[in-house]
């Protein structure tokens, strides 16, 4: 696989992880017992930490790029299976 392959795959994999990391831990003025402030829509988060959403998804990703990067030098799943798996579960 080129370098530029595996950059693309690995920012799929950053973006997707950073839309799955940012709602967690997320608590409104209003859970935290605080009033918004002026121009805050309720449903704002009370603490946001830009810094440490980024560094859960970079390390989650670099998880999961690892784990597709290696099965795709070692073979362990390849289409076959993925058909064979579909084929069992789905009933086509």
């Amino acid at each position: 696989m080129r370098w530029y392959s595996v950059l693309a795959i690995y920012l799929l994999f950053w973006t997707l992880t950073l839309f799955l990391v940012l709602p967690h831990g997320v608590r409104t003025s209003h859970e935290e017992g605080a009033e918004p402030g002026p121009g805050h829509a309720p449903s704002a988060p009370h603490q946001f930490s830009l810094a440490r959403k980024l560094l859960w998804t970079t390390i989650i990703s670099a998880a999961a790029f690892a784990l597709f990067y290696a099965n795709w030098v070692a073979g362990w799943i390849d289409r076959d299976d993925l058909q064979r798996f579909s084929d069992r579960v789905f009933g086509l």
